[in-house]
């Protein structure tokens, strides 16, 4: 088995082959459900968190006027056009809270240790009433033993270490970071002849008024 990589390191030995297209089936039956949720949004402004080669970018911008994307590796970034994409660390976000209608982060979850600190700068730059639409790799892979894996311009085959995520613990993140859970979809795949869920997509929204404030008025006296 391939040795694994830290996910920045593993980048960018992938970013020269990375294509800015869903190049295989997993991509594909994540993309195809992602699409359909992004479409029923509309915003002002969207944000695209681990943005890699940008391949989020056209399909956000059909339900947004203006559309940025976010990445920490410079080398994914220097794969598509650089116009709407910016360096920055996902647990770090340099906007200001609100400032987003829509915010999508495709297959990096998994990349991320601290999943409620995650979660909860995402939903700091979201606007109240926004969106926010993101995938993992489902947990089933920890239990049978999958790896990401990839090959690097030399042929050779790489894996990278992910975090795993249960669902449970996205779920308790949103709440923690004030969101509410509109949708959670598991699709799956037929893996050696078995139908397997390989993907957790979640869809969710930021109330206008924060669930510790409707905690607080439901509590008041009449």
């Amino acid at each position: 088995m391939p040795e694994l990589l830290d996910p920045a390191a593993a980048y960018e030995l992938w970013a020269p082959t990375y294509s800015a297209a869903a190049h295989n089936p997993l991509m594909l039956a994540e993309q195809a459900i992602v699409e359909r949720i992004v479409a029923s949004c509309r915003a002002g402004r969207a944000l695209d968190v681990g943005t890699g080669s940008g391949r989020y970018v056209p399909i956000l911008a059909g339900s947004a006027r203006s559309v940025v994307g976010v990445d920490r590796s410079m080398s994914m970034l220097q794969q598509g056009a650089a116009r709407t994409r910016l360096r920055a660390d996902a647990c770090s976000l340099p906007f200001v809270d609100g400032a987003f209608g829509l915010v999508n982060a495709s297959l990096m979850a998994g990349d991320v240790r601290d999943l409620d600190g995650w979660i909860h700068e995402m939903s700091r730059v979201l606007s109240p009433d926004g969106h926010l639409v993101y995938s993992d790799f489902h947990p089933s892979w920890t239990a049978l033993g999958w790896q990401r894996t990839f090959k690097d311009v030399q042929g050779v085959q790489r894996a990278i270490r992910f975090e795993p995520h249960t669902i449970e613990g996205h779920l308790s993140a949103l709440r923690a970071a004030g969101l509410a859970v509109l949708a959670i979809r598991e699709p799956r795949l037929t893996v050696r002849g078995v139908s397997r869920r390989v993907l957790a997509i979640f869809h969710a929204v930021k109330p206008r008024i924060a669930r510790k404030e409707l905690e607080r008025l439901a509590g008041r006296p009449g």
